[in-house]
């Protein structure tokens, strides 16, 4: 069974950096790729980054190019993201997951992780 498990979360103040992590299980599951989304309160769940399994290839929204940056270390089978700058608009619930297909949407990901919370406070 798969298993994806985010960390890294918290209260950070504006302007701070923070990086999450999620590191996946078994270690015989290699999908395409992995990816990050984040679900602000009363906002539906949205796509920001993903990185192909031997990250090779990552791809951003286009609301997310800039202060925001995914890796992986094969290894560890852990994915971060690096958040920079941090704004209260970044306050949500992030969460990963793995696509045997790639795509951006919500449903091109078949296996997810409960997710971490991120709150700024300004």
């Amino acid at each position: 069974q798969v298993q994806l498990v985010e960390s890294g979360g918290g209260l950070v103040q504006a302007g701070n950096s923070l990086t999450l992590s999620c590191t996946s299980s078994p270690r015989t599951w290699n999908p395409y790729a992995m990816g990050w989304f984040r679900q602000a309160p009363g906002k539906e769940r949205e796509f920001v980054a993903s990185i192909t399994w031997d990250g090779s290839l990552t791809f951003y929204s286009d609301s997310f190019k800039g202060r925001f940056t995914i890796s992986r270390d094969n290894a560890k089978k852990t994915i971060y993201l690096m958040i920079n700058t941090l704004q209260p608009d970044d306050t949500a619930v992030y969460y990963c997951a793995g696509t045997i297909t790639g795509g951006n949407l919500t449903s091109d990901f078949d296996d997810w992780g409960r997710g971490t919370q991120v709150t700024v406070s300004s």
